[in-house]
């Protein structure tokens, strides 16, 4: 039993005390060093011993402290002491390199504190360890540069970060510290393959697309649909806030439950929703106007081509009522200093899905982000295991070098191995929004 308990074959397991929380297990190394880790030189002579507490992987629910009765030397030839290295121990911490390996893991997943509790280590231990395992993820895990790429902005911890995600496989493939000009640029100039994005779309930051232009000029600017039309609900908006303030508190109740039908679109309204509009907007002929103007800007997206959206902008614009065209100037503002990336959504048309889980990925990890530093929610967005969207390469039967041989007229073939082929490697598209959202909802992040 006290050789197996720890199943670290290069240990002597010496004596085990149980208690009920902890194994502390005394060991000494099995093979003592040969050659001076300075010189190399084989004339060694013991220099007494020292014992050091080495943190283990927990066993049975309790944890584990190793005792290494660890060996100290001199050399002869150089005249320099050193203890000897103990195998499977990390080299920059006392533990075990499997139990660095699991608290890297871990961290992605669950609170620093949690670990550090459970293990029995303190939390500035796990946040190190957290550090260095993320930092050789960044190395190790390459995402696709997508061809349609979206650049957003997320909230998460009170501060507006970038995001950027492939828009075709609806992932994030990064989210960066901030959304300033120079961090995109820095990010963007260090993307394998960015010479072959066709498409950014984004919303209406001045930074994103100065950063576009500088490192991606191929690239085709698009102002994202729903980060347009969310504008004319706001106008709309504007106008109900207007007329609310001079409404009985009474009045002011229904006004404020029935903005939800007034931010419905036309078409969706039910049979108690169209009653109830009516009758505001025959009260509120401005109201009534607003709601007409919203409707009528979001058919501009029925367009088929850029020069009929660009006619029906002006039409619309033309056509505000004089009572509203205050309210609504933010909108014909922002789609006149825009009016190139807006309209180029009518050559590379984008679907609600990204923004619609972008949204989804927002208010979960709003919820989540409460005791969490923002290097560590990144790594939860990006690295948890089980939330990239992964292409393998194709089956393929290894290529095979063949000889012949002629006998009696005929020419036979054999297989002589397995010859040298390039494999495809695996495609990694970044974190699947969807997935991650749900992992959050379900707590198993």
């Amino acid at each position: 039993m006290l050789s197996n308990i720890l199943n670290l074959p290069s240990y002597i397991v010496t004596n085990i005390d149980e208690t009920e929380h902890d194994y502390h297990i005394n060991v000494e190394t099995k093979t003592p060093p040969k050659n001076c880790q300075n010189c190399n030189s084989d004339n060694l002579v013991g220099f007494g011993r020292n014992e050091q507490l080495i943190r283990d992987l927990q066993i049975h629910g309790k944890r584990v402290g190793i005792y290494v009765d660890t060996r100290r030397y001199q050399c002869r030839s150089c005249n320099k002491t050193f203890y000897e290295r103990l195998p499977n121990v990390d080299g920059k911490r006392m533990m075990t390199s499997r139990l660095v390996e699991s608290v890297g893991k871990q961290s992605v997943q669950r609170p620093f504190s949690h670990i550090a509790e459970e293990i029995g280590i303190n939390e500035m231990t796990v946040k190190n360890v957290f550090n260095d395992y993320i930092n050789e993820l960044e190395k190790a895990v390459r995402f696709e540069t997508p061809q349609w790429m979206g650049i957003d902005e997320i909230h998460i911890i009170k501060k507006p970060r970038c995001v950027v995600s492939n828009i075709e496989h609806n992932t994030v493939v990064n989210v960066l510290r901030d959304r300033n000009k120079k961090t995109v640029i820095d990010y963007l100039s260090k993307l394998k393959g960015r010479e072959l994005v066709k498409c950014v779309t984004m919303d209406m930051w001045e930074p994103y697309k100065d950063a576009v232009r500088v490192v991606m000029p191929q690239s085709t600017i698009v102002i994202d649909k729903f980060h347009v039309v969310r504008m004319a609900n706001v106008c709309l908006e504007t106008v109900r806030k207007d007329i609310r303030s001079g409404l009985t508190v009474k009045q002011r109740r229904g006004l404020m439950h029935d903005r939800f039908i007034l931010l419905k679109r036309e078409s969706k309204l039910e049979r108690l929703d169209r009653i109830s509009l009516e009758s505001w907007t025959k009260n509120y002929p401005a109201l009534g106007a607003a709601y007409r103007a919203k409707e009528d800007f979001f058919a501009i997206y029925d367009a088929v081509e850029t020069q009929e959206a660009v006619d029906l902008f002006r039409q619309w614009k033309a056509g505000l009522d004089e009572e509203i065209k205050d309210a609504f100037y933010p909108l014909t503002r922002a789609v006149n200093n825009w009016m190139p990336e807006i309209m180029a959504y009518f050559e590379h048309p984008v679907t609600n899905a990204y923004t619609e889980s972008l949204n989804n990925l927002i208010r979960v990890m709003n919820r989540l982000g409460r005791g969490y530093s923002f290097e560590a929610l990144r790594a939860k967005i990006l690295f948890t295991e089980g939330v990239a969207k992964t292409k393998k390469p194709k089956f393929q039967r290894p290529a095979r070098e063949e000889s012949s041989s002629t006998y009696n007229g005929f020419t036979s073939f054999s297989k002589m191995g397995p010859s040298t082929i390039s494999e495809e490697r695996e495609l990694n598209f970044g974190a699947d929004i969807s997935t991650l959202v749900r992992l959050i909802e379900e707590g198993r992040i």
